[in-house]
């Protein structure tokens, strides 16, 4: 994945065209934020969005009395429509973060509960990544954020420590993502050969349909580490984005795992950072990452069919993970039938 990261960046230098200069006034600075997402962005297509009606929409909300926190707000409403959680205008006073793209749908997942009545406040941790061997015989990882530097000797001994479960349940709900290179990393411990773990495009014009052919990347394992190619469970919700969300499609076209939750919240985008003339910085998704199936996952993966679960809030109440439950029971169902086969 740094390969294919490295060339994107390259490819993208190597295909700047002439850059425009506006004013830096209300009006320069909404058509300097509008012209770089028109060239840059990559998922109107997708998004079947008319970005030319929405410029047009928000630039006649602009008045002479439109001072800088109002120009802002503006702003802030048109890259909403965008529906990206990848998307940020930042200024000194504020910085805008669409949230819908979770905050409508159900949490789904409590930490503190998991440690109180599962984990009895008694796992180990480092690294973002907390685990232990639960009572049913099954084991448990949480994976805080892929911002966390997992250490590879830190991996071996956690898989070490779990080698007698016949299973693993891997949790990444509300993990928002972080560093790509940490999903190669993590994905690496659950392979016995090389995949293809998806591919990545460049705009290569300012047209919303000028992409270069998709630049196919892979995973291949840690050969030299310990892997674990039992059978495991990804436990998912709307707050599982951006590199996790990679993460989660990678995973579940393994032969071996289960994703069981809500569907993730999305973000396949590569970020891509640009300026405004006033110093404002706009934050926003350039390159499309394919899972390797060849399919966006803008809008999110689904769980494994069949297994979509939400958290019940009376059960909650008693200390009871709905979704953690249901992935114990895939698992120790499991078990059993091995154990009657054997």
């Amino acid at each position: 994945m740094k390969k294919a990261v490295v060339a994107i960046i390259t490819l993208i230098a190597g295909a700047c065209h002439n850059i425009p200069s506006w004013e830096n006034s209300v009006e320069g600075n909404f058509d300097a934020l509008w012209t770089i997402l028109d060239e840059h962005y990559c998922f109107f297509g997708y998004k079947g969005l008319d970005w030319d009606e929405i410029g047009r929409e928000y630039r006649a909300q602009i008045t002479s009395e439109t001072d800088a926190r109002g120009l802002f707000d503006i702003c802030s409403s048109m890259l909403d429509r965008l529906e990206d959680g990848h998307v940020n205008l930042s200024s000194p006073f504020a910085v805008s973060y669409y949230r819908k793209w979770w905050s409508d749908y159900p949490q789904n997942f409590d930490w503190r509960l998991i440690q109180e009545h599962y984990l009895e406040f008694d796992y180990t941790t480092g690294g973002g990544l907390s685990y232990k061997e639960l009572p049913e015989g099954v084991g448990y990882v949480r994976y805080d954020s892929f911002a966390y530097s997992m250490g590879e000797s830190f991996l071996d001994a956690m898989f070490l420590n779990l080698k007698e479960c016949p299973g693993l349940i891997l949790d990444v709900r509300d993990n928002g993502g972080g560093d790509v290179t940490r999903v190669e990393q993590l994905v690496s411990r659950f392979l016995d050969h090389r995949i293809e773990a998806g591919a990545i495009c460049h705009k290569t014009g300012p047209g919303h349909d000028e992409f270069s052919e998709p630049y196919k990347f892979y995973y291949d394992p840690q050969m030299q580490h310990v892997r674990w190619l039992r059978k495991v469970v990804v436990l998912t919700n709307r707050s599982t984005f951006s590199a996790a969300n990679q993460f989660v499609a990678i995973m579940k076209t393994l032969p071996n795992v289960i994703v069981v939750g809500d569907c993730t919240g999305g973000g396949d985008g590569m970020p891509f950072s640009s300026s405004l003339p006033c110093g404002w910085g706009v934050r926003f998704s350039a390159s499309p990452v394919y899972d390797p199936m060849g399919q966006l996952t803008e809008w999110g993966v689904e769980p494994t069919e069949g297994c979509r679960v939400d958290m019940d809030p009376e059960a909650a109440f008693n200390g009871k993970d709905t979704i953690l439950d249901f992935a114990i029971a895939l698992l120790v169902k499991d078990k059993e039938k091995d154990s009657a086969l054997n």
